[in-house]
């Protein structure tokens, strides 16, 4: 195995980081995760990280393993030039979806026998949806594809990637059966230094209703981690879409917290929980042709995509606005919004107000 980069995202460092940009950037750019570890409110690499924005975020199945390992390259470059050190970055990935490694095979079924079947990391039945599979097996397997992948010691965020996807063909209670397997295994992972914590990126689970078959409970979840690693246990953060045009994080009261229903990012508060908001461009359909009250109601800034992300970041609740940026342009761009403060709590429920919330 090559070389990897030791440490992790620290205290320290990614404090040291944030008082490098202090008189760039606004009050309310950098937030907290567990243990007071600061993260910007954007993504990307390079220029990202040289412009302070200090989370990256991928996954093992992005472009076949191709996207971490393009990390790997640009962060150990900006470590190289000095741009930032190994424990001013946070670095998530996920595992959960089964990769091919660099393009697509000709013959997909040989690749995944001969890749997972005939080597033991997944056995007959551990694969749901034709696609998924969260076992302790194949989450030591994809957490050291991972390390390998981007060249580091220890990932600073590990994510089940969209564990609901297993309840497209599995009972709840088997699910959650799996779900507790693979809480221990990143729980082991945490006591080995592979990872630093870890939590569930998902798309719906949610966001559904309670009733619905792919619904998640954030309290469920939580308690189940405080069970398998005790009150220090380290579920520390989820990752959903949050945007313009899906509030229901913000707004759809799901989650069970104490007696009552609140929507989830008021849950995660009480739990004790970190959000990253995933989506919060909407795939690039809000970087442009916003109403023009938008724009009144988000002053200081100059263009649709940086609204949007405004909005994102100035929710009570979110702790870091995720967004994909394929050129230096876009980094630009965004990591303006940097510089204004987000919006304070009567201006947010202006806006709010006006666009349907």
């Amino acid at each position: 195995m090559a070389r990897m980069t030791a440490g992790r995202a620290t205290v320290e460092g990614t404090r040291r980081y944030t008082e490098r940009f202090r008189a760039r950037l606004a009050g309310g750019h950098f937030r907290e995760l567990d243990g007071g570890v600061a993260l910007s409110t954007l993504d990307a690499i390079l220029r990202s990280l040289e412009l302070g924005i200090n989370v990256i975020d991928t996954a093992v199945n992005y472009r076949h393993q191709r996207s971490e390992r393009a990390i790997r390259t640009a962060l150990a470059t900006a470590i190289a030039k000095g741009v930032v050190r190994r424990d001013e970055v946070v670095v998530a990935t996920k595992g959960g979806f089964i990769p091919f490694d660099g393009a697509g095979p000709r013959d997909p079924r040989a690749h995944f026998a001969a890749t997972y079947v005939d080597t033991g990391i997944i056995k007959p039945g551990d694969v749901a949806s034709g696609a998924h599979c969260m076992t302790p097996r194949y989450l030591r397997d994809q957490i050291d594809r991972s390390r390998a992948n981007l060249g580091l010691e220890t990932l600073d965020v590990y994510y089940l990637h969209n564990p609901e996807t297993q309840l497209d063909e599995v009972e709840r209670g088997e699910f959650l059966i799996r779900m507790r397997a693979a809480f221990e295994a990143l729980e082991e992972a945490v006591s080995a230094g592979s990872i630093a914590r870890y939590g569930t990126a998902t798309w719906t689970g949610f966001r559904a209703d309670p009733d619905a078959p792919d619904y998640l409970s954030l309290a469920e979840l939580v308690a189940m981690a405080r069970d398998v690693g005790g009150n220090d246990h380290h579920f520390n953060v989820i990752q959903l879409p949050y945007n313009l045009g899906m509030t229901e994080a913000f707004t759809r009261a799901n989650q069970r917290v104490d007696g009552g229903l609140v929507p989830v990012l008021q849950a995660a508060r009480q739990l004790g929980v970190s959000v990253m908001a995933s989506a919060s461009v909407h795939q690039g359909q809000l970087t442009r042709n916003l109403p023009p009250l938008i724009a009144e109601l988000i002053p200081g800034l100059v263009s649709d995509a940086q609204r949007a992300l405004q909005f994102v970041r100035s929710t009570p609740g979110v702790g870091t606005a995720l967004v994909g940026m394929r050129s230096p342009a876009h980094v630009e761009e965004n990591a303006k919004v940097g510089a204004v403060p987000p919006m304070a709590w009567e201006q947010f429920q202006r806006l709010f107000s006006a666009v349907g919330g």
